[in-house]
């Protein structure tokens, strides 16, 4: 059974983070999968993001970045602490309420060679989530591309 999501009380949504980890450990098995062999990816991260923020992760190659993403869209399970997105425990939730969540979050990786796929063209890779998440046909999906490349300065011969 999914854990639904919750509706929260205007005022509190207002005043509450965004998105708050706590204390946030992952670890994975050694390749021996021994437990005495666990790598810890992330090391009891705390962080808050309010409404209309934008945070940007910096660190090492190898210091977690990409995991602490991964695992706030529960790609990865953490070991230890807590997730919470807009009030709800992101770890509890499964299957239609956790593709729910997925929908509303989005992680951005600078290095566009590593995010973005060189044989697919620009239509492609910005109607691809559309797809997923907002169903519609081919002519509204290239409609609605049209409309974003427009709203962040790009035009239809980028497509």
């Amino acid at each position: 059974m999914t854990a639904p999501l919750m509706a929260v009380p205007a005022a509190d949504a207002e005043t509450r983070p965004l998105v708050e980890v706590r204390d946030l450990v992952v670890e994975f098995r050694g390749r021996d999968g021994a437990r005495g062999s666990m790598l810890r990816a992330v090391a009891g991260v705390s962080l808050e993001i309010r409404r209309g923020e934008v945070y940007g992760l910096v660190g090492e190659s190898g210091s977690g970045k990409t995991t602490l993403a991964r695992c706030l869209l529960r790609l990865v399970e953490p070991t230890a602490g807590s997730l919470t997105f807009d009030g709800q425990d992101v770890t509890t939730l499964r299957g239609a309420s956790l593709r729910e969540l997925r929908r509303r979050m989005q992680v951005v990786y600078q290095d566009p060679a590593g995010s973005l796929d060189p044989r697919m063209s620009v239509l492609d890779l910005v109607a691809e989530p559309l797809r997923t998440h907002a169903p519609a046909t081919n002519a509204q999906l290239r409609a609605r591309v049209i409309e974003l490349l427009d709203e962040v300065g790009l035009g239809r011969q980028h497509l």
